[in-house]
């Protein structure tokens, strides 16, 4: 049997129901209407602040001004900059402090009072549960920032100071020196300025900012420099034939290079140690090899000591960086065992320290002789295994005839620069371990040829010597036409001397002339007898 439903009942029963939820919601929405129009007259609601400070109740104006006056607090308090060990004291005036974003105040005035009904009230519900805080954000003038910290960098920063060793006349190393040094980083600064001034608004931050300062170790302690004791490679070159001011410019340049220690993983430019050429530095005129010609320069010579020092790295077994042959051949040391030094061409001679120790270097001139020592640790199999270095001739290039030239100089003037060989060799490298021996190619190196070269002078007045010597010099005879020059300058000097006497002879016969006509020319004085005297 089916149960019947009565629609009457059911209809009352549902609008019952709704009666009560509408009378709910009516009570509900009649209580936030209340309580927001409570509100509405109020300044900015309770429970709102801007980092540590209160608005309840302030108006827009208000607010911002008690924002102000904590911004303008903070500007005129003073806080401390660290570099490093160094302090220096800055206000937030000085940094151009301000206040960045005052539209905090217009949204927190408008909290609980914009939006729809229900968004109002849950605002103020919320409110009413836990407080509502705005940061502060304040803001910075970089460029007066920036000026601020070039200022420090310039006080502050300093090279670190490598610790250095002497080597002592009796041959004990000494040692000294080892400073840190600071090096400022102005951009990192900048970042640590802004974290540094949002914590002072926040109320959280201290009134110290470390800033980005690197802080460089100096190189070389005493355990390190302790290890210099062995000789790695040693080498001398005599300059015994040198003039005064060569010897001189070895010498000084050796002087510069003394002392120097090269840390591990460090290359040293002798270019760096040696210059600049002055008479400041202590050099003077000398020759020096330019575009295949001997011609005096500031510093002549000097590459004698590169070379010298060359020799001593290639024992010591370092790592050779750069290095040039001279031009033209030297003298001093076989092919290809020589290292150029030319500032205008950029020709440099370096090495790199390929230890793991400092290594020292002691540069010393006796008796006309430069010598190289180069002093670390030593770790290799000194009692199995030799080093040695050969120079091998590929060629050797004749420099050709003479060349011969003229200059305006005096008839028997003779100025000669001597000719030179051309080569083409290699340097090796000679490892002997256990009777053994290896070679490895260390360089290859080419010197041109360069010609005698002889200059004479042709300047003479006489137009029969003139032509005696262009015709000496048409016989390209370099010893003919030295014969001829000499010939022509004694018969000029003869006939100049004989013109002399001439000139000498014609003027005194001629002062003798004027002498006789001038006592011809002379009046005869009247002679009178002398009175008698009176008896």
């Amino acid at each position: 049997m089916k149960k019947a439903y009565s629609m009457a009942g059911m209809k009352k029963t549902v609008f019952a129901g709704t009666g009560i939820a509408a009378a709910w919601l009516a009570a509900v929405f009649l209580f936030a209407a209340e309580t927001i129009s409570a509100s509405a007259a109020a300044g900015i609601e309770e429970g709102i602040y801007a980092g540590n400070l209160e608005l309840s109740g302030l108006n827009e104006a208000s607010a911002s001004e008690e924002i102000r006056r904590f911004v303008d607090s903070l500007s005129s308090a003073s806080y401390t900059f660290s570099i490093g060990e160094h302090k220096e004291q800055v206000t937030g005036a000085q940094l151009g402090l301000y206040w960045a974003n005052p539209e905090l105040v217009s949204e927190a005035a408008s909290l609980g009072k914009a939006g729809n009904l229900v968004v109002r009230f849950k605002a103020l519900k919320d409110l009413s549960r836990s407080p509502k805080v705005y940061d502060i954000a304040l803001g910075f003038d970089e460029a007066k920032a920036k000026t601020l910290l070039a200022g420090y960098k310039e006080k502050y920063d300093q090279k670190a100071e490598d610790a250095t060793i002497t080597r002592t006349e009796a041959g004990v190393f000494e040692m000294s020196g080892g400073n840190s040094g600071v090096e400022l980083n102005i951009d990192g600064s900048l970042e640590n300025i802004r974290a540094f001034v949002q914590n002072i608004a926040d109320g959280s931050g201290e009134h110290e900012c470390a800033l980005d300062a690197e802080i460089v170790a100096p190189r070389g302690n005493p355990d390190d420099l302790a290890r210099i004791k062995d000789v790695l490679g040693t080498f001398s070159t005599s300059y015994s034939s040198s003039s005064r001011d060569r010897a001189a410019n070895v010498a000084n340049g050796c002087r510069l290079i003394n002392g120097h220690t090269v840390f591990p993983g460090e290359t040293l430019s002798v270019l760096d140690c040696i210059t600049p050429f002055s008479t400041e530095n202590g050099y003077f005129l000398a020759g020096s090899y330019l575009n295949g010609q001997v011609v005096e320069s500031l510093g002549g010579g000097i590459c004698q000591v590169s070379t010298t020092l060359y020799n001593a790295v290639l024992l010591s077994e370092l790592e050779v960086v750069e290095r040039h042959n001279h031009s033209m051949i030297v003298s001093y040391v076989k092919p290809s065992m020589d290292a150029a030094i030319a500032e205008s061409s950029g020709k440099d001679f370096k090495f790199r320290n390929n230890t793991d120790v400092p290594v020292y270097i002691e540069g010393r001139t006796a008796d006309r002789t430069i010598t190289f020592t180069i002093y670390g640790e030593e770790t290799r199999d000194t009692a199995n295994r030799k080093v040695s270095y050969e120079s091998e001739t590929l060629e050797k290039i004749d420099p050709g005839n003479p060349v011969i030239s003229t200059s305006s100089a005096p008839i028997g003037t003779v100025s000669s620069q001597s000719a030179h060989i051309g080569y083409k060799a290699k340097l090796w490298k000679v490892v002997t371990e256990n009777g053994q021996s290896t070679r490895e190619e260390v360089n290859s190196s080419y010197y041109k040829a360069t010609p005698r070269m002889v200059t004479f002078g042709t300047a003479t007045a006489d137009p029969a010597i003139a032509a005696a010597m262009q015709a000496a010099l048409a016989t390209g005879d370099v010893d003919h036409i030295k014969g001829v020059a000499a010939a022509l300058s004694a018969q000029e000097q003869a006939n100049q001397a004989a013109a002399a006497q001439a000139m000498q002879d014609a003027l005194a016969a001629q002062a003798a002339a004027e002498a006789a006509a001038a006592q011809q020319a002379a009046p005869v004085p009247e002679v009178t007898a002398p009175e008698t005297p009176a008896q």
